[in-house]
């Protein structure tokens, strides 16, 4: 008999809290479903991860593809861009040790000559994109600034900021330029060597070196140097900005639409906006 009440109590109370239990699993459905639905983002059950293509930029085309980065994904909403900026002798050793890249832009053709010989690209898959001009740039506020690149030999320019030779495209072209001009080795005590065309960039605008020799494009982003003398451009190479596709790379087909677009006129217009001409232009 005891056993019998017992087992009424416990009906009797289920039958008391199963209202609150049934509120309790609508809520906690509700929080489920909303957390899957959130989840993606707007994005459907079983949607493919965006493509996510590597793009390794010389250090001077920061701006432009800042830029184009955005424009790309709306136009092409599968894929997503990753971008590294820097000297490129430094992302072409990147390349060679295996860092995530589907595309490589170099400042020089050097460094493209040196991966398509190492097999990192084929060169089939190579294009001259984009040139450039070497222009000598001072400090906007500069009392006495140097006019011209023989000017750097007077006493009053202390230091030249140029980015590294061995590393650096810009730093190479101003080599050839001051040597064709014979006054390289006049000029070595000033020289402040930077690791990248913007950090010699950077020099000036903050007054640490009294000139330096950028890209054209470089003093154009810049509202705090002005530009003293443009180099010959016989004194130099060719300015050229080769595009690569890695052949290393995880998105073949995505990374050659990538390649393709940064050659059509969209991509031109932004380049053209940053001071940058086709290739092979007179």
């Amino acid at each position: 008999m005891i056993g019998v009440q017992k087992k009424m109590l416990n009906v009797k109370s289920i039958a008391r809290f199963a209202p609150v239990l049934l509120i309790l699993a609508l809520i906690f459905g509700s929080l489920a479903g909303c957390s899957s639905s959130g989840s993606g983002q707007g994005m459907q059950p079983g949607a493919a991860t965006p493509a996510e293509l590597y793009v390794l930029a010389a250090a001077s085309l920061a701006d432009a593809m800042k830029e184009l980065a955005p424009m790309y994904e709306a136009s092409h909403p599968g894929q997503k861009l990753v971008t590294s900026f820097g000297s490129s002798g430094t992302l072409q050793q990147q390349i060679e040790q295996g860092a995530p890249a589907d595309l490589f832009l170099s400042a020089a053709a050097k460094q493209m000559e040196a991966l398509v010989e190492k097999g990192f690209i084929d060169e089939k898959n190579t294009v001259n994109l984009l040139q450039n001009q070497l222009v000598l740039v001072v400090p906007l506020d500069a009392g006495t600034p140097p006019k011209n690149f023989a000017d750097l030999q007077n006493p009053a320019v202390n230091n030249v900021a140029i980015g590294n030779p061995q590393s650096v495209p810009a730093g190479a072209y101003a080599k050839e330029t001051l040597t064709n001009l014979g006054i390289w080795d006049m000029l070595k005590s000033k020289f402040v060597f930077a690791k990248d065309v913007r950090q010699v960039l950077s020099y000036v605008e903050t007054g640490n070196a009294d000139a330096g020799i950028v890209y054209k494009t470089d003093a154009m982003s810049s509202g705090k140097v002005a530009i003293a003398a443009t180099a010959d451009e016989k004194s130099h190479s060719p300015i050229v900005y080769p595009l690569g596709i890695v052949k290393h790379s995880k998105h073949p087909e995505e990374a050659k639409t990538l390649y393709d677009w940064l050659q059509g006129p969209e991509a031109t217009a932004v380049f053209d906006k940053y001071g940058f001409e086709p290739a092979g232009k007179p």
